[in-house]
């Protein structure tokens, strides 16, 4: 019983310190909760996020803040075509000492931080996008034959342009599957574009500041894994994977006609770190199905692929993933 207790006085003590940085954030990111809440739920289960979203959305200014109020040593990566995977990664140069003597010394690249921005990730080419494979599923990166270590924690937040495809190089599906979430930023409604205009174009803006070391966040992270999950949230978790997959027995019709391939294992691990991670930003103790719905987009739909007949038809994995999720859960997703 006593340790129950202290997991609980713990998961509220970080549940506090969470809506004191989503203030923060929310202070120079007017508005889009949901992207706030979506992105540090991918640094709270260590894991990556893909933000989806035209230009001047602020996806720049949410992933700078973010390094603030976490307390994270954040680097920056803009992507493009010329780019080389030494210049992610880094490199080893030779260098003369005094006495004559020559040796190698290594140049850490960006990639070496606690909080990576790779800006316009499918500007660069396939070779240097894999690059970042091995960073972002190992946290090591190997050069000239010496596996490195990168910073603790390490979470990779990339964004994507959605129009502009000359050009560019989509991501693999093996790329894909290593974020956490994918994230869409839309437009603002008029009353948040209105709150933006005042509250950026004046003579002062609002400025961020630390919430969290980044040794709380590894705290928080450990902590979020010891949040219990009901045995009907995990059923439910294993019941929307499997029911995406079109050769699974439990798949509908539909999904069968409409999807190529469904999510793996991995997709399910999300799911659990993601309900988690959602119910400690609302402040309470346990997931619950509504947890499940609302993260199945998100989590789900950068990991299935529709098939020809479906994209010609002109359908949607967002809906159909919302679809699936409340059939396996009798529960309205919510608006």
């Amino acid at each position: 019983m006593a340790e129950a207790d202290d997991l609980v006085a713990a998961i509220e003590k970080v549940e506090e310190k969470l809506a004191a940085a989503k203030a923060s954030i929310t202070k120079r990111f007017v508005g889009q909760e949901q992207v706030v809440d979506l992105t540090l739920s991918a640094l709270l289960c260590s894991g990556h996020a893909l933000l989806i979203g035209l230009p001047g959305l602020g996806k720049t200014r949410l992933v700078e803040t973010l390094s603030t109020v976490m307390g994270l040593d954040g680097s920056r990566i803009q992507f493009t075509p010329d780019l080389m995977p030494a210049d992610i990664l880094g490199s080893e140069v030779l260098e003369t000492a005094a006495d004559g003597s020559r040796s190698f010394r290594f140049l850490p690249g960006p990639v070496f931080c606690q909080l990576l921005m790779a800006d316009e990730i499918n500007r660069a080419s396939p070779r240097t996008q894999s690059a970042l494979l091995q960073a972002m599923q190992e946290k090591v990166v190997t050069v000239a034959g010496e596996n490195r270590s990168l910073g603790k924690p390490f979470s990779v937040l990339a964004t994507q342009n959605p129009i502009e495809q000359e050009g560019t190089y989509p991501l693999p599906e093996a790329q894909l599957d290593r974020f956490l979430v994918k994230i869409d930023v839309t437009y603002p409604d008029r009353d948040t574009e209105r709150a933006i205009l005042l509250s950026t174009t004046g003579t002062a803006e609002e400025e961020a500041h630390a919430v969290f070391t980044a040794q709380e966040l590894i705290e928080a992270q450990l902590l979020l894994r010891r949040m219990p999950v009901g045995d009907s949230v995990v059923e439910m978790i294993l019941d929307l994977v499997r029911a995406c997959r079109p050769e699974d027995p439990s798949a509908s019709q539909r999904v069968r006609d409409t999807v190529s391939w469904g999510p793996g294992p991995r997709a399910a691990q999300g799911l659990m770190l993601t309900v988690r991670a959602r119910a400690m930003l609302q402040g309470r103790l346990a997931p619950s199905p509504e947890d499940v719905i609302a993260c199945a987009q998100p989590v789900l739909s950068h990991r299935m692929g529709l098939n020809f007949a479906a994209r010609a038809r002109g359908d949607s994995l967002d809906g159909l993933i919302a679809d699936v999720a409340t059939q396996v859960s009798g529960v309205e997703a919510a608006a």
